[in-house]
């Protein structure tokens, strides 16, 4: 059916299933958020630690992210360590985030050999396609709002609030899945299973592509490359619009 155009749910190739975007879903995070995309949805916690920098970047902060499965999101998902889609997934989204240089980590030393890390945890709770694009959502919500906690006698202050964390620019990821000939965003677990490959492209500052990811074994023209930039800038007006 999605290889000939048609989508199951009467969807255009280029329409997003119902987005949701609630920040500060877990009171006791230094920032969270919960995005839904379609039946899908993503928890992102942030959590503020002091750190020692890296030896080549000794004055600059650091951003991880982190993405755990949990087996009642999808009855693939097993427990255990993070297999390649969590990876993935985690990689895919802070790759968006450093590309960007949403966060200005030059400016996150605390002390001689300590800088300020930003743990960014993203937790599937359920799995029905594009868990990227939702994950990508739940992360910038999560760093929007996200309260610096105070810095003082060489530690943070569990509970204390310094203040917001300063952005650059909002990253947003629009996915896109190739089956047969047709081209199409947000697809669902059914689609994804029917796609030969994925392209995944993270946009800030309204013209930038800060980040691109394909997976799969299905390859784009140069046309098709181009069409989908301009797709994915059409596209992030209606995610920014979610984040508000």
């Amino acid at each position: 059916m999605a290889a000939k155009g048609q989508r199951e749910d009467g969807r255009g190739p280029l329409d997003y299933r119902a987005i949701s975007v609630n920040k500060g879903f877990a009171p006791n995070a230094e920032g969270s958020c919960l995005a839904s995309i379609g039946k899908s949805k993503v928890l992102a916690g942030i959590k503020f630690d002091v750190m020692a920098p890296f030896a080549d970047r000794p004055t600059e902060g650091v951003v991880m992210v982190n993405a755990e499965f949990s087996p009642m999101a999808h009855p693939e998902f097993r427990a255990g360590p993070p297999d390649a889609q969590s990876i993935e997934l985690a990689r895919v989204v802070d790759r968006g985030l450093r590309s960007a240089k949403i966060v200005d980590t030059e400016n996150m030393l605390l002390m001689e050999g300590k800088v300020q890390g930003i743990f960014i945890d993203l937790y599937v709770l359920d799995h029905d396609g594009n868990l990227i694009d939702t994950a990508a959502l739940a992360a910038m919500g999560a760093l929007q709002d996200s309260k610096v906690p105070k810095f003082e006698d060489g530690k943070i202050v569990r509970g204390s609030n310094s203040g917001n964390l300063k952005l650059n620019d909002a990253v947003v990821c629009t996915s896109f899945e190739k089956i047969g000939k047709n081209i199409m965003v947000d697809a669902t677990d059914a689609e994804e299973i029917a796609s030969s490959g994925r392209l995944s492209l993270s946009t800030a500052n309204g013209d930038l592509i800060c980040s691109s990811q394909k997976s799969g074994a299905a390859g784009f023209s140069k046309d098709e490359y181009m069409q989908m930039i301009d797709w994915s800038f059409e596209k992030r007006k209606e995610l920014l619009s979610k984040l508000g």
